[in-house]
């Protein structure tokens, strides 16, 4: 495992640098190192050329972020991941445009703080349940987290003929009962990203009442296609970058100081488990 580098290294470090003495365009704070990251920094840079310098915050035992924003002076702060937007909060003298972070759309966020959503829009899962033929949508959801989704996607359903059922779920240990009060009333389970409905346990719940009661489950995740859902609309990380990276022109081009503003993801993935689908007696729908 790396040690852990001290925020005084990195300090140091910069000061010696010849680029100090010049403002940032952009000062990206990544929350750590994995493939997904990896790729929505390949599609950031791939769609803009931006003055940028990343710090991968997993790398040290400490930043202190608003020193860092005071020796780079970027005119944008990019916060990949729910870390790396945590981090960004303590700051208000620079905008900030995250991306790859649940927290951002779970909570009202300040103006100078926005970005693109790491779920489908709900009119993108609308349209998949219609596809689907499902009349009754059942849903588990933590108010807390998902109540802001949640209120978008209710209000849009009747657009697409479709009925949300939804259970509030405020701990995990209470879901089990809660499915029971679905059983026989919807014809489609939806799964949120959602961590208090979304754990270990309640997610091989939600999955063999899937297959008990007769009714596609509907993921945010391809992963959960491969252990028993019928569909997921997963994010493409790169086109994500990408979308990122051309937000971030448009910030810059506008001088900053205004409303960031919290986009959904252009492009979405869908992926289907074409064995539950034929047990289950459905047409493989679309993209």
């Amino acid at each position: 495992m790396r040690a852990p580098i001290p925020f005084m290294l990195l300090f140091l470090v910069m000061l010696v640098s010849p680029r100090l003495a010049e403002a940032l365009d952009v000062l990206i704070l990544q929350s750590g190192r994995s493939p997904v990251y990896t790729d929505a920094l390949r599609g950031l840079h791939g769609a803009a050329k931006l003055d940028s310098r990343t710090v991968v915050l997993s790398d040290y035992s400490d930043v202190d972020v608003q020193r860092l924003v005071r020796e780079e002076r970027p005119r944008l702060l990019i916060a990949m991941g729910d870390r790396a937007l945590n981090e960004c909060r303590k700051t208000r003298e620079v905008p900030v445009l995250a991306l790859l972070s649940l927290a951002l759309t779970q909570k009202p966020v300040p103006d100078h703080v926005g970005g693109i959503a790491m779920t489908a829009a709900p009119g993108r899962y609308l349209e998949l349940f219609a596809q689907m033929r499902a009349k009754r949508v059942g849903v588990l959801y933590d108010p807390r987290q998902s109540g802001l989704y949640m209120k978008r996607a209710l209000a849009e359903a009747e657009g697409y003929g479709v009925t949300i059922v939804t259970e509030a779920l405020r701990n995990p240990r209470d879901l089990q009962g809660k499915l029971e009060k679905l059983k026989g009333d919807i014809d489609l389970l939806w799964l949120l990203p959602d961590s208090t409905a979304i754990t270990t346990v309640n997610l091989e719940a939600l999955l063999v009442f899937s297959m008990t009661q007769a009714v596609p489950a509907v993921s945010f995740t391809g992963q959960y296609v491969k252990n028993g859902a019928a569909a997921a609309l997963d994010i493409d990380p790169y086109d994500l970058g990408g979308q990122a990276g051309e937000m971030a022109q448009s910030l810059l081009r506008s001088g900053g100081g205004h409303r960031v503003p919290i986009v959904d993801p252009r492009k979405v993935r869908l992926q289907v488990n074409e064995s539950v689908l034929r047990k289950l007696h459905l047409k493989p729908p679309t993209p």
